[in-house]
């Protein structure tokens, strides 16, 4: 193979522009058999000796057009000629609700990228994304109307995944792979003109290059750098702010909305952004971190709204980003003697029975509910609440809605649907951590005592 050549300096020269070698590491080499990664592949292995890298390559056969498995073959006897160790990853492609089949085999793709990469204790996982592409991506989003960050396009270096030809055109690699009398495989899906993709590589892109711009294609990649610049500063400066005003919680953060309504709004927009992000494994897209700061940032108490897997509720002047679910806990029989665990709400219930002591005065801790054993009725559980729920509490003269007493408790809306309620049959006998009800009270004429404890999980605290 030839090393030393004109293209594999220009390869080096974008692997040290953006740091994405120091040298010496094991990377992981994504090869589909088409044109740019067989080039990605020929390059680095001319510069394995030079950086010291321990390479293997990673095949993903999607199975989703007849010539994947000889595309596989293609690439495993590349391997096998050039020396270096090949993996082939078949993956089920099953498109999500909203979601393209192109869209989900990107996700399975990276996906088997990261698990393999970890499997080997690879640092890099090089990926063949070529000038072209971003020329393409940032098109494809200006016309969708993205902000910096879609126009940032393709970024050349994102966690472990590093893009070495992003700054190479694919006339250049296609010319490379001829002068080495290299041969590689053509995906005919790429020029199926249902795809948007490829509408805008065969008909827009040059259509823009004669009409108006030669150098379209470079004046795009240009334009991404530019945004990507913009998005860099901005996202430092967001981090600088989420630390700064989050506090952090068992289950979540929790942000001043007039701190965070006073920031610049692509500076606010970002910090909502990262917040999601760190609490959601995805990347929710600005534009859905844009309409919740609209919403959660003004005045009044806007009902909760949901971002991925992420909820977010106003509680006064506070925004609250919490993990998880707002479903009702389900319900459960609680053991006599035993305990419950309720992952839903961070805590673990435990149920003992003692012979009442003379002179006995009941716990004040709202977290620990005794009753009269005798006078419990029915099944003994928990749930969590439901619509037209009704509570009777401990001293009042009657029963109430229990969303009324919630909202006259200050009871945050984030808080209600993880609240257990302890039942004895169709009864709320306590709300756990609130208040107990007029159920079974203690009382001198009690013999027996069935005490119940609520206590968080893992050690941590409990929310107040």
């Amino acid at each position: 193979m030839t090393t030393g050549t004109e293209f594999v300096e220009k390869v080096l020269r974008t692997i040290r522009r953006h740091g994405m070698l120091a040298g010496g590491e094991t990377v992981l080499v994504g090869v589909s058999g088409g044109a740019d990664s067989v080039a990605l592949l020929h390059a680095l292995l001319a510069l394995r000796p030079r950086l010291g890298l321990t390479l293997h390559v990673l095949h993903v056969n999607h199975a989703l057009r007849a010539e994947a498995d000889s595309e596989a073959a293609f690439v495993e006897s590349l391997g096998r000629r050039w020396g270096v160790p090949v993996t082939v990853e078949r993956v089920r492609v099953i498109a999500e609700p909203g979601e393209s089949l192109e869209a989900q085999a990107r996700r399975q793709r990276y996906a088997a990228f990261t698990k393999q990469a970890r499997a080997l204790g690879a640092s890099r996982v090089a990926l063949g994304h070529t000038a072209d592409d971003q020329a393409e991506t940032v098109l494809m989003r200006l016309l969708e109307g993205a902000g910096p960050r879609g126009l940032a396009g393709i970024p050349p270096v994102r966690s472990c995944f590093i893009r070495p030809l992003i700054e190479i055109r694919r006339r250049e690699i296609e010319a490379e792979l001829e002068d080495a009398g290299l041969v590689w495989v053509e995906d005919p899906s790429n020029r199926d003109p249902k795809f948007l993709r490829n509408r805008i590589r065969h008909d827009l892109l040059p259509f823009l290059a004669a009409s108006y711009n030669p150098r379209i294609s470079e004046a795009l990649c240009r334009a991404a750098a530019l945004a990507r610049g913009l998005v860099e500063d901005v996202e430092r400066l967001a981090a600088h702010e989420l630390d700064r005003l989050a506090r952090v919680e068992e289950d979540g953060l929790v942000l001043s909305r007039a701190a965070l309504g006073s920031l610049p709004a692509g500076i606010a927009e970002e910090v909502l952004r990262r917040a999601l992000h760190r609490l959601d494994e995805g990347r929710p897209l600005r534009a859905w971190a844009q309409r919740a700061l609209a919403r959660l940032t003004g005045p009044g108490s806007p009902a909760p709204v949901r971002v991925g897997r992420v909820w977010l509720e106003v509680s006064g002047d506070h925004l609250r980003l919490s993990r998880g679910t707002t479903e009702p806990l389900p319900e459960a029989a609680l053991p006599v003697p035993g305990s419950l665990a309720l992952p839903g709400a961070g805590l673990r219930l435990e149920a003992r029975e003692f012979d009442c002591p003379d002179s006995y005065t009941p716990p004040s801790d709202p977290w620990v509910a005794v009753f009269d054993r005798a006078a419990l009725a029915g099944m003994l559980g928990v749930r969590g609440r439901r619509a037209g729920d009704r509570f009777h509490p401990f001293g009042a003269p009657g029963g109430k809605r229990l969303k009324a007493f919630l909202i006259d408790a200050k009871i945050p809306r984030w808080r209600r649907d993880r609240l257990p309620l302890f039942l004895a049959g169709s009864e709320i006998a306590w709300v756990v951590g609130i208040r107990r009800g007029a159920v079974a009270p203690v009382t001198p004429a009690t013999r027996r005592i069935l005490e119940v404890r609520a206590i968080p999980l893992g050690g941590g605290a409990r929310a107040e």
